[in-house]
């Protein structure tokens, strides 16, 4: 028997909190499970600092990537013997589930945006690259791997099988919705995936819905636009992201400025010298992130030390709400401020911008072209979802923006009374925040 078709003697379940059970039966997939790629993802939190906001959303890209991998696998039963599907791009669909999320770094957008990384590369680099999962995947058939890294990079020829990982509704978002919606304890990522999978169709190049579905379509719309504003870019989530930001900035600025470190960050040479390999890039995790952190809070340079304790100790800087577009004059006014008061304003007042687009449809030219959610009606016409659901219409293609100034209400407020500064930093943060 071909290794693409052996399967395990017993079949293989994951408990899992969202979906019940995990279900494995394919030889491929248990070994990728395996591979010591794919189980660092235990060590990559999927929410990033959120944890230090929700203390239960300690759950892991390894959880995620398995719940992904279900939800597809449990698409691809439905769609057995129905027109439009090719039964052969089956282990295709299942591998690129399971390995979408395989090059996350610690604290994902954080770290990436610091040292101008992208994850998507590097899950490209583990699938072709010198790797246990690379050779797991090349024993299937040499193009293999390229196959899996095309799905995921969005470039595959069948766009049926791109789609159910990466569209407007794909097995990544419901799984991401659910699954932190039930380790942050909040209500509001819940929606009737059971509904959507059963009502969902293959066409020729992307998943539709049938109109008898659209009703869960909105659910899962309105939960992924409360998820967003409720727990994704929940202000003190955000608050901590600044924190470890500028905590990175901090250690590659002395880095370069030839401080001479108590701890050397040695894992993160590479970062600072943008020169690093795959073996660098997948030997760092959040457990080597955190033991350094704790490590800077000893250090000699003092915003280093202050960082990195406040991050370890969740002591995080305090917020108003304030949109530089507006308020040019008060930015510029703090900013000074807090440079003859002592306090570097470039660690220590932040501008911090969310913005999210829940549903956008079709529009050609555009930078990001985004596939609409299609609607297959009864008399076989697809039509887009916005045209028919009034709630989808009420939020299709509006771009919420928000802004948050943050800035350590502990270190105002322990600078003397008598230094002019202070009452000026302490009105313009009062007014701000009328």
């Amino acid at each position: 028997m071909a290794y693409k078709d052996e399967k395990l003697h017993e079949e293989k379940v994951f408990k899992d909190p969202v979906h019940r059970y995990v279900h494995v039966r394919d030889r491929v997939i248990w070994d990728l499970v395996g591979t010591k790629e794919f189980q660092r993802l235990r060590r990559i939190k999927q929410l990033g600092t959120s944890f230090l906001t929700f203390h239960g959303a300690e759950h892991s890209r390894f959880n995620h990537s398995l719940g992904v991998y279900e939800i597809v696998r449990r698409i691809l039963v439905n769609f057995d013997g129905r027109p439009n599907w090719n039964r052969e791009e089956r282990l295709l669909c299942l591998c690129a589930a399971l390995l979408h999320d395989l090059g996350h770094g610690p604290f994902s957008h954080s770290f990436e945006k610091v040292f101008k990384l992208d994850h998507e590369d590097y899950t490209r680099a583990i699938i072709l690259g010198d790797t246990e999962v690379h050779q797991v995947l090349a024993k299937v058939n040499k193009d293999f791997p390229q196959k899996v890294a095309d799905v995921i990079n969005k470039t595959y020829q069948d766009k049926l099988v791109v789609s159910l990982i990466s569209s407007q509704i794909d097995a990544d978002r419901m799984d991401y919705l659910q699954r932190d919606a039930y380790f942050t304890g909040v209500s509001y990522g819940h929606f009737d995936m059971e509904r959507i999978l059963r009502v969902m169709r293959p066409m020729e190049d992307q998943v539709v819905v049938k109109e008898s579905g659209m009703h869960a379509v909105e659910d899962y719309i309105m939960s992924r636009y409360q998820m967003y504003w409720q727990v994704y870019f929940h202000p003190v989530t955000r608050s901590a992201e600044v924190i470890l930001t500028k905590i990175l900035h901090r250690v590659k600025e002395l880095y370069h400025d030839g401080y001479a470190f108590k701890s050397e960050p040695v894992h993160f040479r590479s970062f600072f010298e943008e020169d690093v390999s795959l073996e660098d890039y997948v030997r760092l995790d959040e457990s080597v992130v955190l033991y350094y952190f704790q490590m800077w809070a000893e250090e000699d340079d003092p915003i280093l030390s202050d960082l990195a304790y406040r991050f370890v100790n969740r002591k995080l800087f305090k917020y108003v709400e304030f949109n530089p577009n507006l308020q040019m004059k008060e930015w510029m006014a703090l900013y000074r401020t807090f440079q003859e008061v002592g306090l570097d304003p470039d660690y220590y007042l932040v501008v911090d911008s969310s913005s999210d687009l829940p549903y956008d449809f079709y529009r050609p030219g555009e930078e990001e072209e985004r596939l609409p959610i299609h609607l297959l009606m009864r008399s076989r016409e697809l039509k887009e979802l916005s045209r028919q659901s009034e709630i989808v219409e009420a939020i299709s293609g509006k771009k919420r923006t928000d802004h948050k100034l943050y800035y350590p209400q502990d270190l105002i407020e322990r600078i003397a009374d008598d230094v002019p500064g202070k009452r000026k930093i302490l009105d313009i943060l009062k007014q701000a925040n009328q």
